[in-house]
């Protein structure tokens, strides 16, 4: 969850075992992240964090990289609701996009109930995440992910880079 910042070794082991490395932004640490995490622009904030830290992945030997937000990792609720809009600016950046929103304080704090409760929002922000260029989500309800990515797939069947980019038709 650290981008690699909370581990000296992380990126040498990856870069030996030539794994994919999933690179989640975080502000902060975990116990600093949700004391007043402020951005200028959460989302061209964030996308700057990966246009610098991708590179020096790459000359370090990591080269199967996957981008991950960081929902609620020192993010306000609005930040989260932004980046969630505003996801598909990340397909810039030439990596696949991992949304991690599911039973986040993101859903049920907005609809006033608890994690445990909170499917249905999940599963509306799961179809949100796609439409925005997602293409990994990370879930709890696997099941109910999968209805999702088939609905998904059957509304859109050329993918999301159409809606985004027509010159690519």
């Amino acid at each position: 969850i650290s981008g690699g910042n909370l581990d000296d070794r992380m990126y040498e082991v990856v870069a030996k075992l030539q794994v994919p490395y999933i690179i989640m932004h975080m502000q902060g640490d975990p116990s600093t992240m949700q004391i007043n995490p402020t951005y200028e622009h959460v989302t061209q904030d964030i996308v700057k964090f990966f246009s610098e830290k991708l590179p020096q992945l790459h000359a370090m030997g990591i080269h199967d990289t996957i981008v991950d937000v960081g929902f609620g990792f020192g993010k306000t609720l609005e930040h989260n609701y932004q980046l969630l809009r505003e996801l598909h600016a990340f397909q810039l950046l030439g990596r696949p996009i991992l949304a991690g929103v599911s039973r986040k304080s993101m859903i049920y704090k907005a609809l006033g109930t608890t994690a445990d409760e909170s499917l249905n929002g999940t599963t509306a922000l799961h179809m949100a995440a796609l439409l925005q260029g997602s293409n990994i989500l990370r879930v709890h309800d696997v099941k109910e992910a999968m209805e999702t990515i088939t609905l998904f797939n059957e509304l859109m069947p050329e993918g999301v880079h159409h809606l985004l980019y027509p010159w690519e038709r």
